[in-house]
């Protein structure tokens, strides 16, 4: 009955509202298009959409921290590739006066291994607690600030796109949230439209911006739309159905790439249109996420990309996938603030001036000329980076149309070498490809790169392999375990190498999924020994 009535008053309110706005069900034809983009009469609330956007927001969190615990020790623990505490005191060692706000972490004030493990399983469950609606809005700012903190800790291995866009959604979500103790009082202030808009801004700069690089670095794959004709067997990680999906049609793959062109750069401006039209956009922009979802292993990007999209629907969307138990729960917003909140707008009106100021001196920089930012504005927004409240986005701006894939080898006596496994990279020719996301095997991830970076290996481009293959040597098992396989159980190899092979898929008819040419050395011949000395060497 609760829900009856309110629901009720909702509606009668928005019908009224829009019979003032366009003068009845009659007026002039502009009105009559009007109404028909803003559909139905219905509540234009937004509580229901925040509940729904901030429980998404929580299982992002929640698989984003889940996914590092069982990593963290072995990419920066104390035995791990490039240890945090190793990573400070390198900072600390400059003297940079700024280096807290350089490096803005809690790793500061402890750096070791059970801290590491404190802000991943801490960050687990801040989670539970903002799906379970607890405290939301101290529970989204311990978030960020763990996230934060590991984000700034973990050097290559979290300087993914999806990190920063974590961050920022996650930051603007902080001043979304409701101010209460629990969620689920009958009676809610409903939420900032300013911040709303602000989360609908940084879904168009993603999907517009993604849009745009691709044509604006001048690849030829985009401009040709030969760019998916690659793209299922050269990205970072295939999944089962991106073979599938490779063998079909060139016709195919060049309509698909027509398509997802169309798509990020048209769709992002439906979400400034009317209501109708922005369900639309909401439906392509999502559409698309779940076909990219199905096809590879990008993480939890997708899905935090699909949450985004949630601020586009309003509680008369929204509610028709919420059981009733839900919707009569949240209630119906309230009006009046309560006497012990300040005015919002003391905090909403300084934020949307942060955000905007820093997108603008991020897209001039970016796309434009950088001489059009004045100095200080420039300064200042160099300064906020660190935190990475404002980020760019753009993935495959050039799509890469080989598949170079380093195979680690070690051998006790240098003459007889033997793969190391990894957990989801391509490696064994007859190990069918995975679907891992959206956990993120980051290690995995960085080889793709690794191998992209040239046909040798460069140590003074690529500070972590060489330190990757030293823990190897050392047989250290936080690294181990980063791997699939250990071919050495009982005693680290005493030589460790790497080859560079060209990877493709096989066919239909083919035996196995993968097939491959090598392409010559990556790594050299190299000891224990010889590695501490070129640790020694490098500066």
């Amino acid at each position: 009955m609760l829900h009856g009535r309110v629901s009720v008053g909702r509606r009668s309110a928005a019908v009224g509202r829009e019979e003032q706005q366009t003068g009845g069900r009659g007026g002039s034809m502009p009105g009559r298009v009007w109404r028909a983009l803003n559909g139905p009469a219905g509540t234009r609330e937004y509580t229901l959409t925040r509940w729904l956007f901030l429980r998404g927001l929580g299982v992002v969190y929640l698989v984003a921290f889940a996914s590092l615990w069982e990593q963290v020790l072995g990419l920066i623990g104390s035995n791990g590739i490039l240890p945090a505490k190793d990573f400070l005191f390198a900072v600390e060692a400059s003297g940079h006066p700024d280096r807290f706000r350089l490096v803005p972490t809690l790793g500061w004030l402890n750096s070791s291994d059970d801290f590491l493990l404190f802000l991943c399983w801490g960050g687990v469950a801040l989670s539970v607690m903002l799906i379970l609606g607890v405290l939301p809005g101290p529970v989204l700012a311990l978030l960020w600030g763990f996230y934060l903190s590991l984000v700034s800790l973990g050097q290559d291995f979290l300087s993914f796109q999806w990190d920063a866009l974590l961050l920022e959604t996650g930051f603007l979500a902080i001043f979304f949230a409701p101010l209460q103790l629990w969620w689920g009082v009958p009676r809610e202030v409903p939420p900032s439209r300013a911040v709303l808009w602000l989360l609908r801004l940084l879904l168009f700069r993603l999907m517009f911006f993604s849009g745009v690089v691709k044509l604006a670095s001048g690849d030829p794959t985009w401009h040709g739309l030969t760019a998916l004709d690659f793209h299922y067997w050269t990205q970072p990680l295939p999944n089962p159905l991106a073979w599938y999906m490779h063998q079909l049609p060139t016709q195919f793959h060049q309509l698909s790439t027509a398509l997802t062109l169309a798509i990020e750069l048209g769709a992002p401006f439906l979400i400034f249109g009317p209501r109708r039209v922005r369900l639309l956009g909401a439906a392509l922009l999502v559409g698309l996420q779940v076909i990219i979802m199905l096809t590879g292993n990008f993480a939890f990007f997708n899905i935090l990309s699909i949450v985004l999209c949630v601020p586009l629907l309003d509680d008369g969307m929204v509610e028709r996938f919420l059981p009733e138990s839900v919707r009569a729960r949240v209630g119906e917003p309230v009006r009046r603030r309560p006497l012990w909140l300040l005015p919002r707008r003391l905090v909403t009106v300084p934020l949307a001036a942060l955000i905007l100021t820093l997108t603008w001196v991020q897209v001039q920089s970016s796309y434009f000329r950088r001489t059009n930012v004045p100095d200080p504005v420039y300064d200042f927004a160099v300064r906020m980076a660190p935190l990475q409240v404002v980020n760019s986005y753009g993935l495959f701006a050039v799509m890469t149309t080989t598949r170079p894939e380093i195979v680690v080898e070690g051998s006790a006596d240098g003459k007889t070498w033997v793969e190391y496994e990894f957990k989801h990279k391509p490696g064994d020719l007859d190990r069918m490809p995975r679907g891992v996301a959206p956990h993120q095997p980051r290690l995995d991830w960085q080889m793709w790169f690794a191998a992209l970076s040239g046909p040798t290996y460069n140590p003074m481009s690529s500070n972590w392999f060489g330190l990757f293959m030293r823990r190897l040597l050392e047989g250290s098992p936080e690294v181990l375990d980063l791997l699939g396989k250990n071919p050495f159980p009982d005693k680290p190899p005493r030589y460790v190498r790497a080859q560079v092979y060209r990877y493709t898929f096989t066919g239909f008819g083919e035996s196995g999924w993968w097939r491959r040419e090598l392409r010559g050395d990556y790594f050299p011949v190299s000891t224990l020994n010889s590695l501490r000395q070129q640790r020694e060497i490098l500066p």
